[in-house]
């Protein structure tokens, strides 16, 4: 019988969390690592559809981070600022994957043993609403509500850390560059196929951790849609993730390289984990956020509008250009 070791866990269970932790750790590199780190582990437990939600997300969040350093963002936006929102973008990623990805190896681990760990949870400053709803996974396996579950967690997670930081408040969110691409809706979340075709949702409202959940239970609903989602998960297995948008570009027509790979352009950042209050104790819960009543607004065929953005993008970056050699 395993020994009793600190705060009442065993010397196996505490060998346990030091091995997560660790694993974890080598895990969360770079975008690029965190990306294939959730593909994986949904190869491996196809019924923890979050991962797979999530490696999609993150795939355009490598995006977003190479777009900074592609062909247009740098002639309209100096070195300090791209760096900024590179920044912003890596914190969030990093946040993310700290937080989730223990619950997952936990998850893991409860399969090899045959009982639930999931008490272990608060060693991780994990959320006691999770540790509530893993439990509940694990008795009921309502995949759906535990996907929902971990995108409430998640975006209630970087909400204090990273959106409400008053560093990334003053340098991004209130900046008049943000809230102008936030308006005119300019970022979106993509999801690629190999045909060529996008699917997808434009982003509106970032700042709100509602709009933020809703937005990402309308985009499961695409990935998971039974028609559709054979070709994601076609291109994901086939599509190698660089961060750079030619991963599905390449598959569009007369589609030419305008951002570069994420790993030849951004160095590893070292993060500093801080410590943070239970956000499940500490706001209010929205409790529509576990039965979500999905709507598209809005066509998830995103093909064209994709075009269609890069264009205005492209002609207000020229436009811009134009106006500044006249005022010279």
């Amino acid at each position: 019988m395993a020994k009793a070791g600190k705060a009442g866990i065993s010397d196996t269970e505490e060998q346990l969390i030091f091995k997560i932790r660790l694993e974890t750790s080598e895990l969360n590199v770079d975008n690029v690592s965190r990306t294939n780190a959730y593909f994986d582990y949904y190869l491996k437990h196809p019924e923890i559809i979050w991962s797979f939600l999530a490696s999609m997300v993150s795939r355009n969040g490598g995006y977003n981070m190479c777009d900074l350093e592609g062909d247009w963002f740098p002639r309209i936006l100096d070195p300090p600022v791209r760096q900024q929102l590179f920044l912003t973008y890596e914190r969030a990623n990093w946040t993310i994957f700290h937080d989730a990805f223990p619950q997952l190896l936990l998850y893991h681990y409860s399969t090899k043993v045959g009982k639930p760990l999931f008490h272990l949870l608060t060693h991780f400053n994990i959320s006691s609403f999770m540790e509530t709803e893993w439990k509940y996974f694990w008795r009921k396996r309502d995949k759906y509500r535990l996907m929902n579950a971990l995108i409430i967690n998640e975006q209630n997670v970087i909400h204090h850390s990273v959106i409400k930081h008053h560093k990334y408040q003053k340098k991004v969110f209130h900046t008049l560059r943000f809230l102008f691409q936030d308006f005119f809706h300019f970022s979106a979340v993509l999801l690629p196929t190999m045909r060529g075709e996008i699917y997808g949702a434009s982003v509106n409202g970032f700042i709100s951790v509602h709009k933020r959940i809703n937005l990402g239970q309308r985009i499961a609903s695409i990935l998971f849609d039974p028609e559709l989602y054979p070709q994601f998960l076609e291109f994901s297995l086939r599509t190698e993730h660089t961060g750079s948008r030619h991963d599905y570009e390449q598959y569009m027509v007369n589609k030419k390289r305008e951002t570069p790979f994420l790993r030849m352009t951004y160095p590893v950042i070292s993060h500093h984990d801080k410590w943070q209050p239970d956000w499940f104790l500490e706001r209010k819960f929205n409790k529509k956020w576990l039965n979500p009543d999905i709507y598209h607004k809005h066509p998830i065929l995103l093909t064209e509008w994709f075009f269609d953005k890069q264009k205005q993008f492209q002609t207000l970056i020229s436009l811009k250009e134009l106006l500044s050699k006249e005022d010279r």
